[in-house]
């Protein structure tokens, strides 16, 4: 079978790799400001998953409300989580969001993670 994984998205990494730290956060922008901030993220997004220790890290537009968008990072351990953190790409995705998208709401939370499961649901359904 041929791999059609492609390097820099967010389906490049195996995500059943031990992921130390896990991100999860959800902004909500102005409308007028939706496109300045896809294009801010996409780079950033391209180049988080392209760094060693990367596991994931993917945006997504919100199902229900396209101003919505939702981040999910995982990253191997501390030092790679700091990498990305200091890393040229994203300084400058959060400096153009920060000067120039008006964030209606943000929650972002990082979680240590002790322990990972596999889940899958799906033998639950007969």
């Amino acid at each position: 079978m041929e791999n059609s994984i492609k390097k820099g998205t967010s389906n490049s990494h195996d995500k059943t790799e031990k992921t130390e730290i896990t991100v999860s956060a959800y902004y909500k922008v102005h409308p007028e400001d939706r496109q300045l901030f896809i294009d801010a993220v996409i780079p950033e997004m391209i180049a988080a998953n392209k760094l060693e220790g990367c596991i994931y890290y993917a945006f997504s537009q919100d199902l229900t409300d396209e101003n919505t968008f939702h981040l999910l990072e995982g990253w191997r351990d501390q030092e790679a989580y700091e990498r990305h953190e200091n890393s040229e790409t994203f300084l400058t995705a959060l400096s153009t969001v920060v000067k120039n998208v008006r964030i209606v709401d943000r929650e972002g939370m990082r979680y240590d993670v002790s322990k990972m499961h596999i889940d899958d649901p799906r033998e639950k359904v007969s």
